[in-house]
């Protein structure tokens, strides 16, 4: 099986050039005919994906392998990833999601859903010794079998409108960056139904590799320029399967994606949280739940550190991650209204919660953030950096202490180091300098805090430097 393709922080991504045709077929008929197997067998797998150029020629290869297995392929065209998780959930049937999600269109990606929701390490230990048993198994490429087709998209909508209400957002003015989002679409239909003026802009043809951790200037700067030319009260986004979100205040000044997380959680009423290391330390000080539990990054780790905190008598769990993904751990009831949880990242639900904030609490967004006090935080990356290099650097810096000890002597030193997941770092200003190579793709991800923008920006120019010398 070719060397790129990898199971990450979430899912199985690689080289379009390597996924598509005999590799895509066997992943999905590995876990097609893992599911088939099960206590309780599958008789349908949901299958979708986003809008990138090579996803309809994956899809079609894993509808021909559930097909193959025995199962019944149901087509639920291109949806967000986290409406087919919902659909998935609410029919009992596992589903496949061909997407990539903020990674560039050269690459692409699987996301798979057993019935009871995301699948976990030991589920992708046993999709791969399935594929080692077809190892001799001749994948059919021809024409994609027919296949019933399903809406998974108004479910999903629906969910949150029959939740917010219908006026849940009365009066506002909220952009929606559409560029090649799979939901862009969706989020002017779900803001117009909340009873917001939606004002769509930037529609793209061509796939836009949307990041919400290591946003590209040009976006910052589209969004910015938006924001001047209009009255707004905010401006939405997601990355490209709509799982994560972008959410930005009047100015188009974006929060960062633990900050939207946080707001959401303490909006719904949860008394616990759940979030990798990566985000933000002011967590802990902010006051506003029970009990926050650290893991390391991905979607199954904070899924497990949601059963933990639920299992230790949590009423509430809400998980999130530094790039704003948002996992319902519970059911919310309000005024009547129930809100089905659902436990993969989602966009939506944190874009509609901190619109609802603001509005309920008459306040600017930008204002609202600011209560929660966070440590100014960055983030970026260095690509194409082979996943050897960024472990060996990171390595050295863990390992070897006079070594760190001299490389990190212009920060202050290093007062303290978390190895959870990659290199956290406490240093001896009071910032923060975290190294962690990308589960998904050849990138080294930098993250930093510090008490001012000002020194953030220094710390992460510092570090992104060093990385660099050490791995280019």
């Amino acid at each position: 099986m070719p060397t790129s393709l990898k199971f990450g922080t979430s899912g199985l991504r690689g080289l379009v050039s390597e996924l598509d045709g005999p590799p895509a077929y066997l992943y999905a008929r590995a876990f097609a005919e893992m599911v088939a197997a099960a206590a309780a067998p599958a008789r349908a797998v949901l299958v979708a994906r986003d809008l990138r150029a090579s996803g309809p020629s994956i899809m079609a290869r894993c509808l021909r392998a559930v097909a193959d297995a025995g199962l019944v392929p149901v087509d639920c065209g291109e949806a967000p990833t986290p409406a087919l998780a919902l659909e998935a959930q609410r029919a009992g049937q596992p589903a496949i999601m061909v997407t990539g999600s903020h990674i560039p269109d050269d690459r692409n990606g699987l996301k798979f859903y057993e019935a009871k929701g995301e699948i976990d390490k030991a589920d992708e230990a046993a999709i791969l010794a399935r594929l080692d048993a077809l190892a001799g198994v001749a994948p059919s490429l021809g024409p994609p079998p027919a296949a019933e087709r399903r809406d998974g998209v108004a479910p999903y909508l629906r969910r949150i409108v029959d939740f917010f209400g219908a006026r849940a957002l009365d009066g506002l003015t909220v952009g929606v960056h559409q560029h090649s989002s799979v939901s862009r679409d969706l989020l002017v239909d779900l803001l117009g139904a909340l009873g917001a003026e939606a004002r769509p802009f930037a529609r793209s043809d061509a796939f836009v590799a949307v990041d919400t951790e290591a946003l590209r200037a040009e976006d910052v700067a589209l969004a910015r320029e938006f924001a001047g030319s209009n009255r707004l009260d905010a401006i939405v986004s997601t990355d490209g399967d709509a799982d994560r979100p972008l959410v930005a205040g009047a100015d188009g000044a974006f929060l960062r994606g633990d900050l939207v997380g946080a707001i959401t959680a303490a909006f719904l009423g949860a008394d616990a949280v759940v979030t990798p290391v990566t985000s933000n330390s002011a967590l802990e000080a902010c006051g506003r739940f029970a009990r926050v539990e650290r893991t390391r990054v991905g979607s199954p780790y904070v899924i497990e550190g949601m059963a933990r905190a639920a299992e230790a008598g949590s009423r509430l769990v809400v998980g999130f991650e530094a790039n704003g993904g948002t996992l319902l751990g519970g059911d919310v009831e309000r005024d009547g209204r129930r809100l089905a949880a659902l436990q993969t990242r989602d966009a939506a639900l944190p874009i509609v919660a901190c619109l609802a904030a603001a509005a309920r609490a008459r306040r600017p967004l930008a204002e609202l953030a600011a209560a929660y006090r966070f440590a100014h935080a960055l983030s970026d990356r260095l690509e194409r950096v082979p996943t050897e290099r960024s472990a060996a650097f990171v390595a050295r810096l863990s390992d070897d202490s006079a070594h760190r000890e001299r490389t990190l002597a212009p920060r202050g030193g290093v007062a303290s180091i978390d190895r959870r997941d990659g290199l956290r770092m406490a240093l001896g200003r009071g910032e923060t300098l975290h190294y962690r190579p990308s589960g998904n793709a050849p990138e080294l991800r930098v993250y930093v805090e510090a008490p001012t923008e000002a020194s953030a920006r220094d710390l992460l120019a510092f570090g992104v430097a060093l990385a660099r010398r050490e791995t280019m």
